[in-house]
């Protein structure tokens, strides 16, 4: 996580603009957004005050971000004690929301006869999968590719018309990664 991702997650808490941010911090409101898009790093002056017209305290923002991980282990045999809900599959995220600036990234776990649905409100986004074990049916488009334990794919993002589905009898498990 990046300080200008938080910045921007508690200005968006509060409902505030980046307009009325920016006049509050006596910033140009073009200056906060390269802020909160990790374009461009504030001063400390600059930060305290962008800070305190958001409502945070600017040394609990700072000790938030030194405690953040840079990395995140998902280990094989951690596979077995997933408990699957009633949808018949789960998503294990590398990072959470706050950490996902460029790219989303899960292992999926998918039981027999189950299905993911694609993400919502992507736009223009790419996603790889790998299958990692078991067996997928990847549907996009009008094409539905077989995908089976070492096949990879790359595509353009396509919610309305892609699906993942795990017609096999074992539980399938799949690497994914996709551009926020």
């Amino acid at each position: 996580m990046h300080i200008g991702t938080v910045i921007r997650k508690h200005r968006k808490d509060r409902n505030l603009t980046l307009k009325k941010v920016a006049e509050r911090a006596s910033v140009s409101e073009g200056f906060l957004s390269q802020v909160e898009n990790d374009v461009n790093s504030p001063s400390v002056d600059t930060l305290m005050r962008i800070c305190s017209a958001i409502g945070v305290d600017a040394g609990e923002l700072l000790s938030r971000m030194s405690r953040q991980k840079s990395a995140v282990l998902i280990k094989k045999s951690e596979w077995d004690d997933i408990d699957l809900s009633h949808i018949g599959f789960v998503t294990r995220r590398f990072f959470p929301p706050d950490y996902r600036t460029v790219i989303d990234s899960s292992i999926l776990v998918i039981e027999p006869g189950r299905s993911i649905p694609a993400r919502k409100n992507i736009k223009k986004g790419q996603e790889v999968l790998c299958v990692l074990k078991g067996s997928i049916d990847l549907a996009l488009r009008d094409e539905t590719f077989h995908m089976v334990e070492g096949d990879a794919a790359h595509f353009w993002s396509k919610p309305e018309s892609q699906k993942i589905t795990n017609s096999s009898t074992e539980r399938s498990f799949v690497l994914w990664v996709g551009t926020v």
